[in-house]
């Protein structure tokens, strides 16, 4: 088998460019003699590697000076306990239940403050999302979490609500992980962001956070001190050994998609891949998706066979076609096909040309 159309929510596709690079410079980086697997983290190689991807991703994002880039460990479920840890100064935070790891989050919160549920969109089954002015944000909220795109469900955020406008001062903490990269950031609406790197970034083991400086330097006295948020940028992000090889892949990552137009045209072809898709699916006998359209995934889009009895024909089928991870999460059941930036509208139009012929050989 070659190389897979692979739609995995994670980890998930890597550009080919990017792994053929890792792959040349995996014995010798640079004629240091030296992997970077094998390097030291403080010395002068790899913190040259981090400078430069901690400079281009500010660059790619558009991140603002009196914001903090940390490059962390743990993933987006650590962070559910870092952010409050950090921010809730033992108080009160409110959640916006959208999906599966909004409903995490606030559970995991929970452990550390008074988590509350500000709006959910359960009893739709996670379809759509619910009005910011819906929303019931207290008075003593110390910030309002939100999960931007829900890898499981499929409903995205197309625009960060502007929380000011709601009469509300709390900052804004969204939970990136699955679509940082993929579109640009309103960070004056933004007071922490924080992702895994295994979706869009690269490869799992690295997590990010991105967060505005009045937040940090107030965690509670029992935060562990690797995840003291003040602690990690006071130290650069070296406060104990960084993951020092998946820093360096998503900093090929980075140098990627400034090679390949930034964020903006990057966005321009997830918009291009998602509407290849759910064009396809709306006019499918055979195939549904149940998302709301103002909400749909550009990332993620869950689907489902109207008759189920078909649904291994059609993975094996696909398998056989080199359409791998289609199968959707166990919670929900039915299919996925995760389309982040390194997918290449060819994947998704070979899946949509196998699903139109699996649908007429099935009539």
């Amino acid at each position: 088998m070659g190389r897979a159309f692979n739609f995995s929510a994670g980890p998930a596709v890597m550009p080919e460019a990017v792994l053929q690079q890792a792959a040349s410079e995996m014995l010798n980086w640079h004629g240091s003699g030296m992997s970077v697997m094998e390097m030291s983290h403080r010395g002068k190689e790899f913190i040259s590697i981090y400078e430069q991807a901690e400079a281009d991703l500010r660059e790619l994002l558009a991140v603002p000076a009196h914001f903090k880039i940390l490059f962390m460990q743990g993933g987006g479920l650590a962070e559910n306990a870092i952010v409050p840890l950090n921010l809730s100064q033992g108080g009160a935070m409110d959640f916006v239940l959208t999906g599966s790891w909004s409903q995490k989050s606030l559970k995991e919160a929970g452990k550390f403050g008074t988590a509350r549920v500000a709006a959910s969109a359960q009893a739709d089954d996670f379809t759509t999302l619910p009005a910011p002015a819906t929303w019931q944000i207290g008075s003593d909220s110390r910030y309002v979490h939100i999960c931007g795109n829900e890898t499981i469900h499929g409903v995205e955020f197309h625009e960060l609500p502007d929380l000011k406008a709601l009469g509300c001062d709390a900052p804004l903490v969204v939970d990136f992980s699955s679509h940082v990269a993929s579109r640009p950031v309103d960070w004056s609406r933004v007071g922490l962001a924080f992702g895994g790197a295994q979706k869009n970034l690269g490869p799992a083991g690295l997590t990010l956070v991105i967060v505005r400086e009045d937040l940090i330097g107030h965690a509670l006295p029992h935060c562990p001190s690797a995840f003291d948020y003040k602690l990690v940028s006071d130290n650069q992000s070296m406060y104990n050994t960084p993951p020092t090889y998946s820093i360096y892949i998503a900093g090929l990552v980075f140098q990627w998609l400034k090679k390949n137009g930034g964020i903006a045209t990057m966005e321009q072809r997830n918009i291009a891949k998602a509407q290849l898709l759910y064009d396809f699916l709306d006019s499918s006998r055979l195939f549904e998706n149940r998302v709301a359209q103002d909400c749909r995934s550009r990332m993620n889009v869950p689907f489902f066979l109207r008759d189920e009895s078909r649904n291994e024909a059609f993975l094996a089928g696909a398998k056989a076609a080199n359409l791998l991870q289609l199968k959707g999460h166990k919670s929900v059941g039915g299919m996925r096909a995760s389309i982040y930036n390194a997918m290449p509208i060819e994947g998704v139009q070979a899946l949509v040309a196998y699903m139109r012929e699996f649908e007429k050989t099935q009539a």
